[in-house]
């Protein structure tokens, strides 16, 4: 087998294949690719991959709505899994930068801000970024980015 065009990290065989297959085919049929991931989630839905791969392909082909709800559903995976609130404003700061389910929890916030500034809901996005920056005050999500970029569209 060649090697996997994205290091999802420790997932099941058949999952990762799922994953890798959907990578390859975003390239040229995004309905296949969508088909793998959500039939990788179907199958592992502890999994955070499939979560990823969903928000962000959808993000990319201007599927907003959807990106948002499968952002926030991984959140609320990642929450379930870390022993948390599904509310991001209850969540521990002192854990939150730690790997695992918290760390997927808070990157998957910073993406669902970005996919609520694309989505003009900027109440939300800057709801949200309040909660991320008390969380992760180092930024180690690459959270400061995507509040560049919410300061720039308050501008204008």
């Amino acid at each position: 087998m060649e090697a996997p065009l994205i290091d999802f990290g420790e997932l099941p065989q058949e999952v990762n294949n799922l994953l890798q297959r959907g990578v390859a085919a975003y390239r040229t049929d995004r309905a296949e690719a969508d088909a793998l991931f959500r039939q990788a989630w179907a199958l592992a839905p502890q999994e955070f991959a499939a979560y990823f791969c969903l928000y962000k392909i959808h993000t990319y082909m201007g599927n907003l709505a959807y990106a948002a709800k499968v952002a926030r559903e991984g959140m609320s995976e990642a929450a379930r899994q870390a022993g948390w609130s599904v509310d991001p404003a209850r969540w521990p700061s002192n854990e939150a930068a730690s790997g695992g389910p918290a760390r997927f929890a808070l990157f998957t916030l910073k993406a669902l801000i970005f996919i609520e500034l694309k989505r003009n809901n900027r109440e939300a996005a800057i709801r949200h970024l309040a909660t991320l920056e008390l969380l992760d005050p180092s930024g180690s999500v690459g959270w400061t980015v995507i509040s560049q970029l919410a300061q720039g569209i308050q501008r204008d």
